[in-house]
Order: structure tokens, then C-alpha cells, then sequence
């Protein structure tokens, strides 16, 4: 199963970075995405649907960490597409609705603090009841959604993972959007940002090593990890995945854990006639 799910992420992660990479408008970014998603979701639930898990372990791990994490993408998308097709003409009015869409989230959030705490917690002391099949319904925890109506494919609370993930990913998108708007002069909270962007052309994946380590050198003094996250999208034009106690969990189980900076430590050397 691990196999299988790893694979489809690697190649999921591939064709995505691709469209965020061109040169199409967001709307169109957005529904291209989507149609990928959506067939990978697709197969990952015919696979599903014809395996044993080996243990209640396996179960739970598939339903509450490698299908949230595909299902959560799907859902952002969705979401983006929606939000920018919808989206009003004016500076003004683009803020106010994008501020709209944000209290949403934040509303959403607030009515599932205990799951949220319980789930970013890394807790596993009920996952049973959530994350594994044929579990009595808990009515505080269903979650609506096209996929889940099957009960071979969904648990009481997978899909509410997938709308926690979508949401970090959305608030993101929505605060760097709002930024966007700002740039004429204006700032939002205590960092502004300069006037002509750069656009960071390595992996995403690269550009969260670089900054965890700078966070954990304290390059930047005091500054919160989020804050940093959130300036240095801003800076080089990125949309980077907003969950980064997980990003950092993937950086660690890497059979090379620091791939770029190891890249960078060799360039240097190289330029310096030391390599």
C-alpha cells in the first residue's frame, strides 16, 4: 500500500508543480490541477477498494495521513477555482471578499479546535474511532463530500483531515493574495515587501529545506517560522504548502534529509576551485 501511495504522490506532486510552474492564469492552473487530482483520486480508490490491510495500523495510517493528503489538494483546488472565478473587479472589493473567504475558514476551524488540537497534536489515542471503517457514526465529526459516500472508501473523520490540510493551503493562497493587493504602497502586519519580486525557480520542496534551516539557525533573529513562511512566499512568488509541521516530518524521513543545501555546499566549493 505505502508503495503504491508513494508512487502516485511522486507523480501527482510532478504533474502539479509542472502547472504551478507555467505561464496560464490561476483559473486555469486551478482546473488543470483538478482534472489530475481528481483521476489520481480515482485510482487510488479503485486500489483501495480490491486490498487487505495488513493490520488496523496500516488502516489508520492510509486514512489518516496518505489519502488526506491527496483528497486535501483536490479540495484546495476546487476551492481556488471557485474563489477566482468568483472574484470581483476592484482592489477594494477583492479585499473585502478575500477577507470574507478567510473569516470563513477561521469560523470553520473554530467549531473543530478540539479534532484540530487532537489531530495536529500528532494524538492517537482515538484513532480508531476515526480513522478506521465500519466505526459507529459520530455525528459532531461527518464531513460532506462526493467521495465519501462510500463506506469502504471513508472513516468518521479522513475527509475532515483533508478539509484541515485544504484549508492551511487556502489560507495561504488568500493571505498572499491580499498582499498582492497591498503592494502598492501599503503593508499588512510587519513586514513589507519589495517592489519588483523575484521568482524562485528550484523545487518547492527545495525552497522549505532552505527555509526550516534558516529558522533553525535563527538567520532572522525571532521571527516565528509562519511569519517567515508567509514573507519569503511573498518574496520570491511561490505558493508553498502552509503545513509545515508536516513539511518538516517529510524533510526528516528522507534518505537524504538536506538534498539542496548539500547541492549548495557543492556549488560553492566548486566555485571556489575547492571541488
Amino acid at each position: 500500500m505505502i508503495q503504491f501511495t508513494s508512487s502516485l504522490k511522486k507523480e501527482v506532486d510532478m504533474k502539479v508543480e509542472q502547472i504551478e510552474c507555467s505561464e496560464i492564469s490561476m483559473i486555469t492552473k486551478s482546473l488543470e490541477a483538478c482534472r489530475i487530482l481528481t483521476e489520481a483520486f480515482t485510482q487510488l480508490k479503485s486500489f483501495i477498494l480490491s486490498y487487505n490491510f495488513k493490520n488496523e495500523d496500516e488502516e489508520i495510517f492510509f486514512f489518516k495521513e496518505a489519502k488526506p493528503r491527496l483528497c486535501s489538494r483536490l479540495i484546495y483546488y476546487r476551492k481556488v477555482f471557485n474563489i477566482e472565478m468568483n472574484r470581483p473587479a476592484g482592489i477594494e472589493m477583492q479585499r473585502e471578499y478575500l477577507s470574507e473567504i478567510l473569516d470563513g475558514i477561521n469560523k470553520y476551524n473554530t467549531k473543530r479546535l478540539d479534532f484540530i488540537r487532537y489531530y495536529r497534536s500528532c494524538s492517537s489515542h482515538l484513532d480508531a474511532a476515526y480513522f478506521l471503517r465500519s466505526q459507529p457514526h459520530m455525528e459532531q465529526y461527518l464531513e460532506t463530500f462526493n467521495y465519501e459516500f462510500d463506506p469502504n472508501f471513508s472513516t468518521n473523520c479522513d475527509f475532515k483531515v483533508a478539509k484541515i490540510l485544504a484549508n492551511d493551503m487556502l489560507s495561504a493562497y488568500l493571505m498572499h493574495e491580499v498582499e498582492l493587493l497591498n503592494d502598492n504602497g501599503m503593508k499588512i502586519g510587519s513586514f513589507g515587501f519589495p517592489a519588483t519580486k523575484l521568482t524562485w525557480k528550484g523545487s518547492k520542496a527545495e525552497l522549505q529545506e532552505q527555509i526550516i534551516s534558516w529558522d533553525s539557525a535563527g538567520t532572522f533573529g525571532d521571527v516565528p517560522l509562519t511569519q517567515l513562511h508567509c514573507y519569503i512566499q511573498n518574496v520570491f512568488n511561490i505558493q508553498l504548502d502552509s503545513n509545515l509541521s508536516r513539511t518538516f516530518g517529510d524533510l526528516k524521513i528522507r534518505l537524504s534529509p538536506t538534498p539542496y543545501l548539500d547541492k549548495l555546499k557543492d556549488a560553492l566549493l566548486r566555485r571556489m576551485g575547492r571541488k
